[in-house]
């Protein structure tokens, strides 16, 4: 069931149900008034006719009495209080009809014996009777003189009237609930189809999107702030995202194809030259070199395909202090032709990988040494940055262009590398380092000046 209908019947569910409700409350609130209406004009009625009847026996001595033994005198007649639809009875405690309207015919209004008994205590009641199937509301009260029930006084009306007026209402109503339904329903598929129509566009951009795997285009946005127009933001947001990936990704395969078909080109014209009889010294070593720098390409590249696995790292209290003395002297011993020296230094513990960190730092000074000039100075210090360890490699190297300082963590990335003083590196270094500070919830920063040298400072968690 598409959205399009499952909003259309829940919009029309909901309105018949508010309708029903609404229907029904004005049925009984209508209903009530018009039976309210009735019963006021029976009593109003019986009033009347009380007070007629009553002023002619107040003569007698005991009205009572005469009644009963059917007495000479002669009561109004019950048809000047009757009208169409009203009838009228004037009878005795026991039931019988002393008078009656004209309209009642040959018929007598029986009422039971209950209802008279509560007249004779100066009861007045409603009751229901049926004359010919037209249903009656009935209404019984004592006729009273001289403050003594002598008689009851029945007026009755048809409820017929009321029954068509009411039947008449409802046929109205559930029309109007039919045709309103109708409409809603009508009127609610085409707003839904409206509202959901950006929704199809989108599906049917991202569907051409993977058809024609064309990652340039872009969902057609309309200056609004709705919910739709934010999905449609947020579509192109992640088709850019999707497309800078898929950009990055072809060119992580062309550098790592450029990367291994170098050193396999020179292995294989080394092994060439052996076939020919070259120096064979000279091109197993060739051999070794290209080797152990594909040894070191495919290492790296592992650990960032661990990385983008989400692999995480196991932490430790680290002696950060220590583990910093071990990188300096072995970057000394990696370089003569470039000083190495510490500056300010700090006894400081971190959590995090011994192994990890120790390949971030010389990976920040073997990169500071490879683009600094002989004779240059690569400087080494740690400090206590309130709750952070800081450890600062400043170089006096070359420095790194403005336009490129964005982009060094960016793998395969390299700053001309045909200014460094040193080849053979494999691009993947500074986004390794950058993986590593990430992993320990730290922060690394560059601050660099072309001809003057650069500075990578990196912040980690002390122990708490």
């Amino acid at each position: 069931m598409s959205i399009r209908l499952r909003l259309t019947l829940w919009y029309v569910i909901l309105l018949a149900i508010l309708l029903a409700v609404f229907s029904g409350a004005l049925f009984a609130v209508f209903s009530l008034s018009l039976f309210s209406e009735v019963d006021r004009r029976l009593e109003i009625r019986a009033s009347e006719v009380n007070t007629s009847l009553a002023t002619a026996l107040e003569l007698q001595s005991d009205p009572r009495v005469f009644i009963l033994r059917g007495g000479r005198l002669t009561l109004p007649t019950a048809d000047m209080f009757a009208m169409p639809g009203v009838f009228v009875q004037v009878s005795t405690l026991e039931g019988v009809a002393l008078t009656r309207s004209e309209n009642l015919g040959a018929q007598t209004l029986a009422v039971s014996s209950t209802v008279l008994d509560g007249v004779g205590r100066g009861e007045a009641s409603y009751a229901s009777l049926s004359r010919n199937s037209v249903p009656l509301r009935v209404y019984v009260s004592p006729l009273t003189v001289r403050n003594q029930s002598v008689a009851a006084i029945i007026v009755a009306e048809s409820l017929q009237p009321v029954n068509d007026t009411l039947r008449r209402l409802a046929m109205l109503l559930i029309g109007g609930i039919v045709l309103g339904l109708v409409i809603a329903s009508i009127v609610g598929a085409l707003l839904a189809g409206s509202a959901l129509a950006p929704i199809d566009r989108i599906t049917q951009t991202a569907q051409a999107i993977a058809r024609s795997n064309d990652l340039t285009r872009r969902i057609e946005q309309k200056p609004t702030r709705d919910e739709v127009g934010r999905l449609a933001e947020t579509f192109n947001e992640m088709l850019a995202r999707i497309e800078e990936l898929f950009r990055a990704q072809q060119r992580f395969v062309a550098d790592v194809s450029h990367e291994l078909r170098s050193p396999l080109t020179a292995i294989r014209g080394n092994l060439d030259l052996l076939r020919r009889g070259a120096d064979s010294q000279a091109a197993l070593a060739a051999i070794d070199s290209e080797a152990s720098r594909m040894q070191r390409l495919v290492q790296d590249l592992l650990l960032l395909a661990q990385a983008d696995a989400g692999v995480e790292i196991q932490k430790q209290s680290v002696e950060f202090d220590a583990l910093l003395l071990e990188v300096y002297h072995q970057a000394k011993l990696t370089t003569r032709e470039v000083k190495v020296s510490l500056a300010d230094w700090d006894q400081v513990q971190v959590v995090g990988d011994a192994d990890r960190l120790k390949q971030l730092f010389l990976n920040l000074i073997d990169n500071a040494i490879k683009y600094t000039p002989v004779g240059g100075v690569v400087t080494l210090a740690l400090a206590r940055d309130g709750n952070r360890a800081r450890v600062s490699i400043a170089d006096t190297g070359i420095g790194i262009p403005e336009k490129d300082v964005a982009h060094i963590f960016d793998r395969f990335y390299r700053v001309d590398k045909s200014r460094a003083r040193e080849q053979g590196g494999t691009g993947l270094g500074l986004s390794i380092s950058k993986w590593i500070v990430d992993q320990h919830g730290g922060q690394i920063q560059v601050q660099s000046q072309v001809g003057k040298g650069s500075t990578f400072t990196v912040w980690l968690p002390l122990v708490k």
